[in-house]
């Protein structure tokens, strides 16, 4: 961990898998009925944050959840995914495809890294991208609360990456599991606000 402020060049916004076919009401999830305009307003809230770190030299890092697709191209869905979502279809968080882009609103990230698990470090690329850019700081916004955000959270926390969470810059398919998944991160990382990130960042930047 840094024992002072990190230069905003060593510090990225990671996005966990804000794409089209979770938010995008053409989406996979929309289709299947799992929207949520709790969801659907993360975007256009932590937009403001990714154009100041792109403007002073930081980064955007986007994380991709990804169906792998086997033979023929039928998803390769794991049993619990399959049992609770079962409109998954072929096509679906396919790599390359439309539905598992970052929404536009946030494009184009930096680096973008495939993830097929919770944890966007999970057998991924995403430590290695991370060290590579000198990146040793991260703010953490995305989907949902108590799954691929806190997971990569705490795998952040214990690779000594200097992490907050953005409190209302992610969310869950309820209220509920979302400010119990907040309040059991606070040991981990600082929690913030995005406007309280954007004032920790305006003072790193200084005058415009």
């Amino acid at each position: 961990m840094s024992h002072g402020p990190v230069p905003l060049e060593r510090t990225a916004l990671l996005v966990c898998d804000l794409q089209n076919d979770f938010i995008h009401p053409e989406g996979a999830y929309a289709r299947g009925g799992q929207s949520s305009p709790e969801i659907a307003a993360i975007p256009a809230r932590v937009k403001p944050l990714a154009d100041v770190l792109r403007a002073h030299g930081g980064f955007v890092v986007s994380t991709h959840f990804t169906l792998v697709p086997g033979r023929g191209g039928e998803p390769m869905i794991s049993p619990h995914l399959k049992a609770i979502r079962p409109f998954l279809r072929k096509g679906d968080f396919l790599p390359g495809a439309w539905g598992h882009q970052l929404v536009d609103e946030l494009a184009p990230a930096d680096f973008c890294v495939e993830k097929v698990a919770y944890s966007a470090f999970y057998m991924t690329r995403l430590e290695w991208v991370l060290r590579k850019a000198g990146i040793t700081k991260l703010y953490v916004c995305g989907i949902v609360t108590n799954g691929g955000v806190a997971s990569t959270v705490r795998d952040a926390h214990v690779r000594d990456l200097e992490t907050v969470l953005l409190s209302d810059g992610c969310a869950a398919f309820s209220a509920a599991v979302h400010d119990t998944a907040v309040a059991a991160l606070r040991p981990v990382c600082p929690v913030m606000t995005v406007a309280e990130a954007l004032a920790e960042l305006s003072g790193l930047a200084g005058p415009s």
